[in-house]
């Protein structure tokens, strides 16, 4: 018999209350508390973050003391009175003066992702992703879906900057890509990978091919080095002529897709590439026999009420890749969230 007191039961809840956790992060977030709190000259009351951040008293102490039992915040008494600072993790990740911050991923989540994955049970039943039942607005394709806005566009493609800043070296250094002084980053968005490739491998150049309102978002509100080394090209991946180069990128695209539009990408991809060169592809892998690791599995329903993809194995990626022609099939888990597959032509 269960008791308040199992460990299954304490599991069980523990389940059960995990978005109220997701929604304490995005709302300090929304709100902008680790951002008031970084740039205060010291630790603030509740009265002081209250006013900064434009909330209640009531609702921001319940916030405050709640991010602090996240380790989100700390907390010392003075006189009786509270006082809130960020933590390491919130000042290295949720605030946007910091370069490794995630900020703008995680408002993302909260606006876009959240409001799916209530649908998470539709998208079961029906095998595809949920922004009509969500927003209202068919997702006729991919692009319509991530960029329904403008603001949503540039919101996404800051998201992206900020995950490659954490995780841009891992997946670059997965493998020595000296031999390759010619790549090209197809649906880069903001160059974040671009910039990262010529900070590790001096001398190469990067193409970042995208579609031409990304490309417009990218060149308005990010900013590129005034040489050469990187140049946007606009165009759809799927139809339009791909950029000669060495190496191609593919950085958390192919999940997006279906496996019949992976393998016509990756098959234009193999009759542009030159012999020798080949394709980097980062995705987070999941284990063979599809069980692990959990933020994979997450990630892959995430597919699920967002895209028309999925996250996949080795050997599924192998399968794929294979299919259009590539060889010397090669990958690497990091350790971190996403791993790196390196193939030939």
């Amino acid at each position: 018999m269960g008791s308040s007191g199992d460990d299954g039961y304490r599991l069980l809840n523990e389940y059960t209350n995990g978005f109220m956790v997701s929604q304490v992060l995005f709302a300090a977030c929304e709100l902008g508390v680790f951002d008031l709190l970084a740039e205060a000259p010291g630790p603030l009351d509740v009265a002081a973050v209250a006013a900064g951040v434009e909330a209640s008293s009531h609702g921001t102490e319940l916030l405050l003391d709640t991010c602090v039992s996240l380790k989100l915040l700390k907390v010392e008494t003075r006189a009786g009175k509270a006082f809130y600072q960020n933590t390491e993790l919130s000042s290295a990740y949720l605030t946007r003066v910091s370069p490794t911050s995630q900020c703008n991923l995680l408002k993302y989540m909260g606006r876009t992702s959240y409001g799916c994955w209530g649908h998470l049970a539709d998208a079961v039943r029906e095998g595809k992703n949920q922004y009509l039942q969500t927003f209202g607005v068919p997702a006729e394709d991919l692009f319509t879906a991530i960029y329904r806005s403008e603001g949503e566009r540039l919101q996404f493609m800051q998201a992206l900057q900020e995950v490659w800043s954490v995780n841009g070296r891992s997946v670059l250094t997965a493998f020595d890509l000296s031999g390759f002084p010619l790549m090209c980053d197809l649906g880069g968005g903001p160059g974040a990978l671009a910039k990262e490739c010529l900070s590790l491998y001096p001398g190469c150049k990067v193409t970042v091919f995208d579609v031409p309102e990304v490309v417009r978002t990218a060149k308005q509100h990010f900013s590129f080095p005034e040489e050469e080394e990187i140049h946007l090209q606009e165009g759809d991946f799927f139809k339009d002529p791909l950029p000669e180069a060495d190496l191609y990128i593919l950085a958390r695209i192919l999940h997006d897709w279906a496996d019949g539009k992976c393998s016509h990408l990756l098959e234009r991809v193999y009759h542009t590439c030159k012999p020798g060169g080949g394709i980097l592809v980062i995705e987070s892998l999941l284990d063979e026999d599809r069980r692990g690791p959990l933020l994979t599995q997450l990630y892959s329903l995430n597919m699920l009420v967002q895209t028309e993809g999925q996250e996949r194995t080795p050997t599924h990626y192998h399968m794929l890749l294979s299919s259009a022609g590539f060889r010397d099939f090669q990958f690497k888990k990091t350790g971190a969230i996403y791993d790196a597959i390196l193939v030939r032509k």
